[in-house]
């Protein structure tokens, strides 16, 4: 009876170790964050909004677009240099763009590799007839500074980014 249910335990750890190995974990390799971001009180149409990741100051993809009307992506000039290059197709848009004064709650999905490992977010905003802001939020994507508010220089008052797994 001893033996049989060591043979059983042993089995159940092998296809453990078989399913982990072929990807079948439940591990993930990336943590999901709830991002609000606040607008600073301003007149004028709704904030196009993008956030990115960054490497060595070099785009290495959209994480999310505020802002669903693509005639206006343009307006972005350095992240539409980067995108319209890659694809006009972008998967990252949710939602509409964002009035003064108001705030809005989306979810980005960050690789936990990128973390404390030289990546940067990067959060770019444009108004219709207004100012464009390259790095309008920019800092090193570290876990210390994912637990921080950040401030905006342009049209973002702040954001702040909360794990949510």
């Amino acid at each position: 009876m001893k033996s049989t249910n060591y043979r059983k335990i042993c089995l159940i750890l092998s296809i453990g170790m078989i399913l982990s190995l072929l990807g079948f974990s439940k591990k993930t390799d990336h943590s999901l964050y709830k991002c609000m971001i606040q607008m600073k009180n301003y007149s004028g149409e709704g904030a196009y909004v993008v956030i990115s990741l960054l490497k060595d100051g070099k785009y290495i993809e959209t994480l999310y677009v505020q802002g669903d009307d693509d005639q206006w992506y343009a307006d972005i000039t350095e992240w539409w240099k980067f995108q319209g290059k890659v694809r006009t197709n972008i998967d990252a848009i949710t939602g509409e763009t964002i009035s003064g004064g108001k705030r809005t709650v989306s979810f980005i999905k960050i690789d936990n590799d990128k973390i404390d490992n030289g990546y940067t977010l990067r959060f770019e905003s444009a108004v219709e007839d207004q100012e464009y802001y390259e790095n309008d939020v920019e800092f090193d994507l570290t876990s210390e500074n994912l637990q921080q508010k950040a401030s905006g220089k342009g049209f973002i008052r702040y954001i702040r980014l909360i794990r949510n797994d």
